[in-house]
């Protein structure tokens, strides 16, 4: 299996095929991602990069983190493994279980 990358501070027009072709000159690629608004569509300006070979991983990063793509400095790093939501963690969010009606309030008519 392929190394993941992470690449951010992407111009907002940069498309999935001109980020293949930036990595394709270090090694071959096997996917590309780039990272929308679910609302708008709008590129996030970063996104995902998985190279087929550890050294071409190895080399994208070396080669392309801080080299310019469309003006702006890329960062290019190894992605790190996507962390679990739980509900109830420590940045707080409601979900089914925070604030709001309480039945036993004696202020309540229910």
């Amino acid at each position: 299996m392929g190394k993941r990358l992470y690449v951010g501070n992407m111009p907002f027009d940069t498309t999935e095929e001109q980020l293949k072709v930036a990595f394709e000159a270090v090694g071959p690629v096997a996917t590309v991602k780039i990272i929308t608004d679910k609302y708008t569509g709008r590129s996030r300006g970063f996104g995902f990069v998985e190279m087929t070979e550890e050294t071409g991983a190895q080399t994208a990063v070396q080669k392309l983190h801080k080299s310019l793509l469309g003006g702006r400095q890329l960062t290019v790093n190894e992605a790190k493994p996507l962390e679990s939501r739980e509900s109830g963690d420590s940045r707080g969010g409601g979900g089914y279980n925070g604030g709001g009606y309480r039945k036993s309030n004696s202020y309540s008519r229910y």
